[in-house]
């Protein structure tokens, strides 16, 4: 199975100056496209520190210049290996599109306020889910779930405020690289990534940080 992609050129002298602005350009068009569906849906990879990787889709909640937010189980797989190995890589996969956009960086916790705020914006069956579902721990049947469910909706009706789970918070990746993907015919696919001139280790990348752009063969 193979298709041709028939797309324009992305040349360094149509990027934004630094990554988030060309990632806002380019998300916007991305949610403008009914084809698309969850434009926000990226895929998580982590690591265990021994270099055993995991991936799965999350959605992407929130960015800025500071990095790009999800939330999780702390307790959960992906949760454990990034507090013993916080360097991971999100895939937005735009296939419509024929776009890519790769992030690499750090993974770091939220504030506990952040979490709060957003955890209060979740529809109430979310709230209590987060609480329900022990992520990633094996439990016997979809019956043990619903029934862990059933029984957190009648301590918590729907007018209650449900409690923030204590393991349950966001994560922000702040980034160090960040690829731009545009597919082309014959395999010859635009890649063009922003690298910060200091490294994953340098500066916070909050602060006055400087990117370079660097084409790399498809």
């Amino acid at each position: 199975m193979r298709e041709q992609y028939r797309t324009t050129e992305l040349s360094p002298a149509d990027l934004a100056p630094e990554p988030i602005a060309q990632f806002t350009r380019w998300f916007k068009e991305t949610v403008a496209n009914p084809a698309i569906h969850e434009p926000n849906a990226m895929v998580v990879s982590t690591a265990t520190p021994d270099g055993r990787p995991s991936a799965r889709t999350v959605l992407l909640k929130h960015y800025d210049r500071a990095g790009f937010v999800f939330f999780t189980n702390y307790d959960s797989r992906k949760g454990v290996e990034m507090a013993a190995n916080p360097y991971v890589a999100l895939l937005f996969p735009w296939h419509p599109l024929a776009r890519q956009v790769v992030v690499t960086g750090r993974a770091e916790r939220i504030g506990r306020d952040e979490t709060v705020a957003y955890f209060r914006t979740r529809p109430h069956g979310s709230q209590l889910g987060a609480w329900a579902s022990r992520q990633s721990s094996v439990i016997a049947s979809r019956e043990e779930l619903l029934a862990r469910y059933e029984e957190l909706a009648a301590r918590y009706p729907g007018d209650a405020q449900v409690p923030v789970p204590p393991e349950w918070g966001g994560v922000r990746v702040v980034p160090d690289a960040i690829e731009f993907w545009q597919g082309h015919e014959n395999r010859l696919h635009d890649r063009l990534r922003y690298v910060r001139e200091d490294g994953p280790d340098g500066p916070d990348a909050r602060d006055g940080e400087t990117w370079r752009v660097e084409r790399l063969a498809p």
